[in-house]
């Protein structure tokens, strides 16, 4: 049974609708705060976060890659690291 209002709307009917004003008036929001930032481009981004997001861009652009040496070298760490957990471990059984 679909439950209506007064109007004859049923409960889906108006969710819907109203989502779809929600979507709008954001819609025209976001417009109107790019709008702002390009009259007055002091207005934007803090420039701390401006760094953030040129930092992080340029983070992502960089591909560090480990050396052969290197992977072998964090290998015996961590089989060094485990055995010692495993022996600690097993001390307390």
């Amino acid at each position: 049974m679909v439950r209506t209002d007064a109007k004859g709307l049923s409960t889906e009917k108006l969710k819907d609708l109203a989502r779809r004003g929600a979507e709008a008036v954001v819609k025209e929001l976001r417009a109107e705060i790019v709008a702002i930032e390009r009259t007055f481009p002091e207005l934007g981004l803090p420039t701390r976060r401006r760094a953030l997001r040129r930092s992080v861009k340029e983070a992502t652009l960089r591909t560090h890659r480990m050396s052969a040496a290197a992977r072998k070298a964090v290998s015996e760490r961590m089989k060094k690291y485990w055995a010692e957990r495993r022996k600690a471990r097993a001390k307390i059984r």
